[in-house]
């Protein structure tokens, strides 16, 4: 299963079209409903507007099978501390060997910005962001695919 932190995200149409090549459902998760594609393996799951209310879900939901897509870093950490596989929208994937310093490099930037020393976020989707994403997921839910497999 996939569950995507759906608000903001950029890579949808990417998401849709791995997720229908393999057959993976799909739980876009997010305060206002979003339009889906017509197809059973995408489902829309709304929570309230409270602050981190979509990441609690996702967290409450997911299991060491599922990967989680998501630009929050700190969603990322807790999901990767239930052993599920997280995956930004730019292609990199959180695990436990590279979610401390990327915990520790967001708390960095936000104190930066909230001194007035950096201004900004983070760069736009390019071509070459959204090739590593596609690559990185493809390699996630075959990995995933193949432990699950072996479980068997």
């Amino acid at each position: 299963m996939i569950y995507v932190d759906a608000d903001g995200c950029p890579v949808k149409d990417e998401i849709y079209r791995v997720a229908e090549r393999l057959q993976i459902q799909v739980v876009f998760v997010a305060n206002k409903s979003l339009r889906l594609p017509a197809n059973s393996l995408f489902q829309m799951q709304v929570v309230s507007g409270d602050f981190d209310a979509a990441d609690d879900w996702i967290v409450a939901q997911v299991t060491k099978q599922d990967l989680v897509i998501t630009a929050d870093i700190l969603l990322a950490d807790r999901c990767v501390k239930k052993g599920a596989k997280a995956l930004g929208h730019k292609g990199v994937e959180f695990t436990e060997d590279n979610i401390g310093s990327a915990v520790a490099n967001r708390e960095l930037q936000q104190s930066l910005r909230q001194m007035g020393e950096m201004r900004g976020g983070p760069a736009p989707m390019d071509k070459r962001a959204r090739s590593q994403f596609l690559s990185q997921i493809d390699r996630i839910l075959q990995g995933l695919r193949l432990a699950e497999e072996k479980a068997k």
